[in-house]
């Protein structure tokens, strides 16, 4: 059984992020750049949250020469957990998110 997830604020702010278009494939440097969360944080914690099934994951093949870029959505457990850590609720407006 894994570890319950922990509510940290960086855990939030990315769900946050990933709120304002749940069905929308993210890309790490952009959850990153809306987050404020640097690397080293942030890819821990995406990590974790696709290995309890919250988030799925892709890599999306660029042009010649470019490397790969990984995404991130929310899966549907992912979406209620990140609701109940947000404090959002459907139909319910959330404040703007800032950093």
């Amino acid at each position: 059984m894994a570890a319950p997830l922990r509510s940290t604020p960086q855990t939030t702010r990315v769900f946050d992020a990933l709120l304002d278009a749940p069905k929308r494939w993210h890309y790490g440097y952009d959850i990153s750049r809306t987050t404020g969360i640097k690397s080293g944080t942030l890819y821990p914690i995406l990590m974790r949250l696709a290995d309890r099934g919250l988030l799925e994951t892709r890599w999306q093949a660029m042009e010649s020469g470019t490397p790969p870029r990984h995404m991130y959505r929310l899966t549907a457990d992912g979406l209620r957990t990140a609701r109940e850590m947000t404090g959002a609720r459907r139909g319910t407006p959330r404040a703007a998110f800032g950093v």
